[in-house]
């Protein structure tokens, strides 16, 4: 099982590459084991052209590495925090692509301008407060785990798979290592294109919330009907 993983872990992490959400090292994927508690994640400062399952780094929900030579991911702390915090995520992704880390950096959500957005998350996309001076230097990676936690107690991860770290860039989650990187995937294209409607429309209004939950609950809701039913 835990070879399973570490070979999901390391192919979503080059599919961040081949979708152009990182550069150099800047980013990674991690995905849990929940039965034996055990985290895979991207080893710290290695290409992706150089990831190898078997270099995939493995932890447990300590920190303490289990399994791989090479040190995890310096952002390993603050998955494991998510992992703690929220039973039903099973992977995790962290980049700093383009689009969303300048929302990031502007300390605002990504609002739901359209149905693409609605289709995938459920309202604006959260920002999370700014870390204050003692957070960054104590713990700094828990501490931004802390944030999101915090940010995201009035919100179900399921409905809303994505947050903003102020000033830093985005995290997403999802079933599993791959599902967070598609998250990933589809949270650039939303923050791209929610700039380019504030660029056309700075006074651009939110989606109403009976057209956002119509499309978010089609894909997503109990009795959704989008795609096709498993054979």
């Amino acid at each position: 099982m835990i070879e399973e993983l570490r070979e999901q872990v390391c192919r979503a992490n080059q599919e961040l590459e081949r979708h152009g959400l990182v550069v150099h090292t800047f980013g990674n994927v991690s995905g849990i084991d929940r039965e034996r508690g055990l985290v895979a994640i991207k080893p710290s400062g290695v290409s992706y052209a150089e990831l190898t399952p078997a270099n995939v780094a493995v932890v447990d929900l300590e920190g303490t590495v289990i399994e791989g030579e090479l040190n995890p991911s310096s952002d390993t702390p603050t998955h494991l925090v998510l992992y703690r915090a929220f039973a039903e995520i099973g992977g995790i992704t962290h980049t700093h692509s383009t689009y969303a880390t300048a929302f990031a950096q502007a300390g605002r959500g990504i609002p739901c301008l359209g149905t693409t957005h609605a289709d995938h998350f459920r309202g604006e996309v959260p920002v999370t407060r700014p870390l204050e001076r003692e957070e960054v230097e104590t713990d700094y990676e828990v501490n931004v785990g802390r944030v999101i936690v915090e940010r995201l107690a009035e919100l179900k991860p399921a409905d809303m798979p994505a947050v903003l770290v102020a000033s830093h860039g985005p995290f997403t989650w999802g079933k599993d290592a791959v599902d967070s990187m598609q998250n990933s995937v589809i949270l650039e294209e939303v923050a791209k294109s929610a700039l380019a409607t504030l660029q056309l429309d700075d006074a651009a209004s939110p989606l109403p919330q009976y057209l956002l939950d119509k499309h978010y609950l089609r894909k997503h809701g109990a009795d959704a009907y989008y795609g096709q039913r498993d054979q």
